[in-house]
């Protein structure tokens, strides 16, 4: 710019013995910069590389000389003595691409990045998933043999003539673990959902596991006293619901008020698992459903990472903490679309 100024210099003072054929071919060469004229007073006598109709509007014209004083300083120079004129440039476009390149290849190397990561991320988390599924069949293949033995061992003594509630508890506790075999082999495949009495579903659930807890939890059960049918994997299903009632008798140290309400909400059914316990702080509200997060001395943090997985991911429901106070108790709140 300071070659173009110069070259109009010597254009405006040039006279006839003056050679002017680089001032033209440096001012005719620029043909990206923009570029504005004026006098002394900032009066517009020239423009170049600039929209012939929007310099031809007075206040548009106002308004890009306003745009080129903020981008660059003015050159200003003495075309005779004592007067002067000013030139005011702004940035080409190619300036102005090379301004935001380094942005742009910081982007395109972070989304690189992140492609990379998730990749990784992704990569990892099915290798887990199979290490997972796999230890969980294998598991249910080892539970499998004893189980089988123990249906034996049951046969004998129902031919002993040992006395009918005795062995009605051990046939509760073999088809438990039945139950529990087939919910480990089931980790890692498509579950088949049938369609269920949802309230039958939760009670069995329920009775079987007061049954097997202390006195010192007071169990309460409220539902709709008609079916509501709703597709469900039961096994899968009663998993979520004993983990959820696990962890709320571990949050009352086992002793306290446990209530399992059933409760219709248009074409949604839902289920509240009420306890007494500590309580969650709101913080943690989504947290405590993220795999390995505990707030126990023991414990693999698991078993709400599980259940959620059950719900949302088998079953197209929704699991969340729907209160909580600490030191007073927690609701939390699974959600099914009803058939």
């Amino acid at each position: 710019m300071e070659y173009w100024s110069e070259a109009q210099k010597t254009l405006i003072t040039s006279d006839i013995n003056t050679e002017v054929a680089l001032p033209i071919k440096i001012i005719e060469d620029n043909k990206t910069i923009p570029i504005i004229l004026t006098d002394e007073k900032d009066s517009i006598i020239g423009h170049n590389n600039i929209d012939e109709k929007l310099m031809s509007i007075p206040k548009e014209a106002k308004t890009i000389l306003k745009k080129l004083k903020k981008e660059n300083q003015p050159i200003k120079f003495e075309y005779v003595p004592g007067k002067f004129r000013n030139i005011y440039y702004g940035n080409s476009d190619r300036l102005n691409n090379l301004i935001y390149f380094p942005i742009a290849f910081l982007l395109i190397i972070l989304l690189f990045a992140l492609l990379v990561y998730n990749f990784y991320r992704s990569t990892k988390m099915a290798t887990e998933n199979k290490l997972w599924a796999g230890m969980a069949k294998e598991t249910a293949h080892q539970i499998g043999t004893p189980l089988s033995s123990l249906i034996g061992w049951l046969e004998i003594l129902k031919a002993q003539n040992v006395s009918d509630s005795t062995v009605a508890e051990i046939e509760k506790d073999i088809d438990r673990l039945q139950n529990i075999t087939e919910r480990f082999s089931k980790i890692g495949s498509e579950p088949i959902l049938e369609t269920k009495d949802i309230i039958v579903e939760t009670e069995n659930s329920f009775q079987y596991l007061q049954s097997r807890f202390s006195k010192q939890v007071a169990f309460s059960f409220k539902a709709p006293d008609f079916p509501v049918l709703v597709s469900l994997n039961p096994i899968l299903f009663s998993w979520s619901i004993e983990n959820l009632v696990k962890n709320s008798i571990d949050a009352m140290k086992g002793k306290g008020k446990l209530a399992i309400v059933i409760i219709l909400e248009g074409e949604f059914v839902k289920i509240n698992v009420t306890d007494s316990g500590k309580g969650i702080p709101k913080k943690q509200f989504k947290k405590i459903f993220e795999p390995g997060f505990t707030t126990k001395k023991r414990g693999w943090g698991l078993g709400l990472s599980l259940t959620k997985r059950i719900v949302e991911e088998y079953h197209d429901g929704r699991i969340k903490v729907l209160n909580s106070e600490v030191n007073k108790g927690t609701t939390f709140q699974i959600s099914f679309r009803k058939i």
